[in-house]
């Protein structure tokens, strides 16, 4: 490396996850030096699957977030919306100046700035950063929208990665609110694709309703993939998704708008996956999905 090229950013993934994972998986195919925790190391039955996994993406696994950040350049983290605070303010003694922390977790701009007051609080600089779309179809090339004084600096340091990256404010709280807005529309309609299709199933009008919302609205995919996919993310995601949803209602409560919509989304969300839960139902066992099959399992258990 010549001296006018500038050193790789060492990078910490708090969260191996979904999101963690393949953000920590593709940095480390860059050459770069990550290191990962998860909360899931505590259980013996994570322990291992999550070992092999981080070996083979290369990834170095600690048995703590703050050893994980130990001399990181960036800590990202991307844990559970009910958690993301709590890891901020959990970590922040161990930052230092210097370090910067990314937090992707989809939760309130309030939330956000919590987080931040943490993080500064120690020091570290802080980054409001909103993933804007699932993260496996385009991995490192998911939308996200960046925001905090640091946002505009970051910028190409991550573009240069690769990332699809925003920056759309200086404040903290823009890009978080901008993913909440968001996510009252589309969680929402997989809450709403849920109840309306697994109500028709029950009377045997499933056709006729899709057949329907195809004539009104033929781009979408209703004659499709589209139903099996909006119903497999609450299959697949609903609890993590209905954490989100109660910071998507403290995100509107915050501002004085009710959040009707999004309290009831919280309930479907967490409602179906709880229904398959007493039922003995795990997502894997469904694949590949179909929304019938699963409405049909379902169709005994009470509530």
């Amino acid at each position: 490396m010549s001296a006018n090229t500038p050193t790789p950013p060492r990078v910490a993934l708090i969260g191996f996850g979904e999101a963690g994972g393949i953000l920590a998986t593709d940095l480390a195919a860059q050459g770069l030096a990550v290191s990962t925790y998860d909360r899931l190391l505590a259980q013996a039955a994570s322990r291992a699957p999550l070992e092999a996994r981080a070996g083979e993406a290369g990834v170095r696994l600690a048995d703590s977030a703050a050893a994980a950040a130990e001399g990181a350049d960036w800590v990202i983290s991307a844990v559970t919306a009910g958690s993301a605070l709590d890891v901020a303010r959990q970590l922040a003694p161990h930052l230092q100046a210097g370090q910067l922390f990314i937090d992707i977790n989809s939760v309130a701009p309030n939330t956000k700035r919590s987080a931040r007051d943490a993080i500064e609080a120690a020091g570290a600089s802080y980054i409001d950063a909103a993933v804007m779309a699932p993260v496996p179809p385009k991995r490192l090339q998911t939308p996200i929208l960046l925001g905090g004084r640091r946002a505009a600096a970051l910028l190409p340091e991550l573009a240069a990665l690769g990332m699809n990256v925003r920056a759309v404010s200086e404040e903290v709280g823009v890009a978080s609110a901008i993913k909440m807005c968001r996510s009252i529309l589309i969680k929402g309609l997989e809450a709403l694709t849920a109840e309306a299709m697994t109500t028709a199933r029950r009377y045997g009008a499933e056709a006729e309703v899709l057949r329907s919302l195809h004539q009104s609205f033929p781009e979408m995919g209703w004659d499709g993939a589209q139903p099996h996919y909006l119903i497999s993310r609450i299959a697949e995601h609903g609890r993590r998704r209905a954490e989100e949803m109660e910071e998507v209602a403290k995100t509107a409560g915050d501002v004085g708008v009710i959040p009707h919509m999004s309290q009831a989304t919280v309930h479907a969300q967490r409602g179906l996956v709880d229904a398959m839960a007493a039922q003995g139902l795990a997502y894997a066992a469904l694949e590949p999905f179909d929304w019938t099959r699963l409405a049909d399992a379902l169709a005994h258990t009470p509530g």
